[in-house]
């Protein structure tokens, strides 16, 4: 399964209480984190599939050579194994993050 980009659907951006609404009606648990503006995060992956949400802020994700720009309330699956890194927007940023 290739990484998937989901950009929010509603006019108004969510709380983090609706996303974390979103994840327990998929049966998972997230965990917050947060970056300064400017942070980044060297190309790597990990052994389980990831489900994020950007809570706050901004954050460009680089997946397979290509920007994935993230905005509050869109959501990044990536599958295990997908190298990928981040630069964290002006903003700074706060994300919402499961695992599968």
């Amino acid at each position: 399964m290739p990484p998937v980009l989901t950009p929010w659907d509603g006019e108004a951006a969510p709380t983090e209480s609706t996303l974390r609404d979103r994840y327990a009606a998929e049966g998972l648990s997230p965990y917050a984190w947060s970056n300064g503006p400017g942070d980044r995060y060297g190309v790597h992956t990990h052994g389980y599939d990831k489900v994020l949400y950007c809570a706050r802020g901004s954050i460009t994700f680089v997946v397979e050579g290509r920007d994935v720009p993230m905005r509050v309330g869109d959501r990044l699956d990536l599958p295990a194994g997908t190298p990928h890194g981040a630069l964290v927007g002006p903003q700074g940023c706060t994300c919402l993050e499961a695992h599968r």
